[in-house]
């Protein structure tokens, strides 16, 4: 059996591996050594000597070139989160170092929180709840346009936009699609309707941004757009806060109470303690809980990388495995 190591605190062990995952890899492979933390690969990275494999998970120390010369047998990386960006290194490539992630598991926990809040959004459920509260009487204001024959947008078509897509489908609503690294040709496949972004933020009643954050991408959304939106219309950010920029945002809303965005991410996160975005009335924030969240749904994630390492064992291909190539384009 393939010897392996568990490295990741000893809390999100507990989210992502929890003892009955755990244990069901451990008849799958040899787990040599109990779980380690970060700190402790760092005291003691020779207990890495022998590892051909690597569970992992938030808290994962980067496998760069110093850390990775005291794990000369190291073939697979099984993450069970996100973005590995911030995981691998020059070395870990010129090495040939697999890496399998979780991001689809997540990825369709995120895509289940932005399908409530496009249906609650199209409902007007935000301006309604602060009318109310506010005015302490059921308010009459209408206009927003509810879920049949109304148009969302989609940013980015990645793993995340198209659970969004494909969750969306089957209600009333034409979904527009702004992406450009998907072509004419995919988008028939798939019947999407692509459109540029300024079309999108101009006709959509709902906005939903999941482009990841690259240099391409870091400040891709500007005031002009908001400037644009359709009356009551709604932004969602569930990607990076960093893709919007956050003055010209805050800007638009103060001048449009109209239009509403529900912000899970933000740039810095969380934003600094006078920030505008804790009082605008038109601004719903969350403290990033759009992803996986513990335990029932970070569990899903170890069991996704379990299902990977079977697959690896098999010698099958793995359906998460991540390329040095596809990670330019990745959050």
């Amino acid at each position: 059996m393939p010897k392996a190591l568990f490295v990741l605190d000893d809390t999100i062990r507990e989210w992502v591996y929890p003892d009955p995952v755990y244990e069901s890899i451990g008849g799958l492979v040899d787990v040599f050594a109990p779980p380690q933390t970060p700190f402790a690969i760092q005291q003691t990275p020779e207990v890495l000597h022998d590892a051909e494999i690597l569970f992992s998970s938030w808290s994962c120390p980067t496998l760069d070139a110093d850390l990775l010369a005291h794990a000369p047998n190291l073939k697979m990386v099984f993450y069970g989160a996100g973005s590995i960006k911030r995981v691998v290194s020059d070395e870990f490539w010129n090495r040939g170092i697999r890496i399998t992630h979780a991001a689809n598991a997540n990825g369709v926990i995120v895509a289940q929180f932005t399908l409530g809040q496009i249906i609650l959004s199209l409902k007007g459920m935000w301006a309604h709840i602060h009318n109310t509260t506010t005015q302490r009487t059921f308010s009459q204001r209408r206009g927003h346009p509810g879920l049949s024959h109304t148009r969302v947008g989609i940013i980015g078509l990645g793993l995340i936009g198209r659970h969004v897509y494909d969750l969306l489908k089957p209600f009333d609503v034409d979904i527009l699609v702004y992406d450009p690294y998907v072509d004419e040709e995919t988008a028939a496949e798939l019947d999407v309707c692509l459109v540029d972004l300024d079309t999108l933020f101009a006709e959509c009643h709902v906005v939903s941004l999941h482009a990841p954050w690259t240099p391409d991408t870091e400040g891709m959304i500007c005031g002009s757009h908001f400037e644009s939106m359709l009356p009551n219309a709604t932004f969602i950010n569930t990607a990076r806060g960093a893709l919007v920029r956050e003055g010209e945002m805050i800007s638009v809303l103060q001048q449009r109470s109209d239009i509403s965005a529900l912000l899970d991410v933000t740039y810095p996160e969380p934003p600094p303690t006078d920030s505008p975005l804790f009082d605008l009335p038109n601004v719903i924030l969350t403290p990033h809980i759009a992803g996986a969240i513990e335990k029932n749904e970070t569990r899903t994630m170890g069991e996704a990388m379990m299902s990977e390492l079977r697959r690896y064992l098999n010698n099958e291909p793995l359906q998460w495995e991540v390329t040095e190539a596809q990670l330019a384009t990745m959050a």
